[in-house]
């Protein structure tokens, strides 16, 4: 129902649109999409849970992670109730599988928005990360913003690759194929990702001293 309200919520991926976006190389030229693959999940009971997934990309000159955002209304029905007096929110937890890791600008909305909603629980896996070489980059300090607002960012490894292929790619029963230096390029990047939200242990650090007078 919600993908025939808006059809530019896909399910399925093709699968060489999925390896060629998804691809962790070093130089991903060309590569100027972020396809957003995403799961929704909502207890509705003590031993049940609402399933969804589907997949997004830019449109239209709006983001990707900004365009989920319009959305969400009709993705997590009860997000913020349903008008009436001292009803309570429904809690929701959603995972997003990205192409490329959030611009900073979209960090920067992304944290703002997530501050205001805490029934709203946000995992980031991305493939590649998105101009993130220069030390004093936005989108550096944008990535470490996401981890205050409490969204917990991962570098994808085989495992999730393996299934984002399973749940999201028209694969036609083909079984995935690592392609070459998957791993390598993956460890890489996740050691880069560390080193970038490090510093954002660091700086609580040292406001937890400056609290207590140290």
């Amino acid at each position: 129902m919600i993908l025939s309200l808006y059809p530019c919520l896909s399910v399925l991926l093709p699968r060489k649109k999925f390896i060629y976006h998804y691809k962790n190389m070093r130089w991903a030229k060309g590569r100027c999409e972020t396809y957003l693959c995403f799961v929704i999940k909502r207890r509705v009971g003590p031993d049940t849970l609402t399933f969804d997934f589907g997949h997004l990309r830019n449109r239209n000159g709006c983001h990707v992670e900004l365009l989920f955002l319009r959305y969400l209304g009709a993705l997590c029905p009860g997000l913020w109730g349903e008008g009436g007096a001292g009803e309570k929110r429904l809690s929701y937890s959603i995972t997003w599988f990205c192409s490329w890791s959030p611009c900073a600008n979209c960090s920067f909305r992304l944290s703002q928005f997530l501050m205001q909603t805490p029934n709203l629980r946000l995992r980031i896996f991305v493939s590649r990360l998105y101009f993130c070489d220069m030390e004093d980059s936005r989108e550096r300090e944008g990535l470490r913003m996401l981890k205050k607002a409490g969204v917990q960012i991962t570098v994808m490894t085989y495992k999730d690759y393996f299934y984002c292929w399973q749940t999201f790619v028209a694969r036609k029963q083909s079984s995935f194929k690592a392609w070459e230096e998957m791993h390598q390029n993956s460890v890489r990047l996740a050691r880069k990702l560390n080193r970038i939200l490090q510093p954002c242990e660091t700086e609580d650090l040292r406001d937890a001293f400056k609290l207590l007078g140290l």
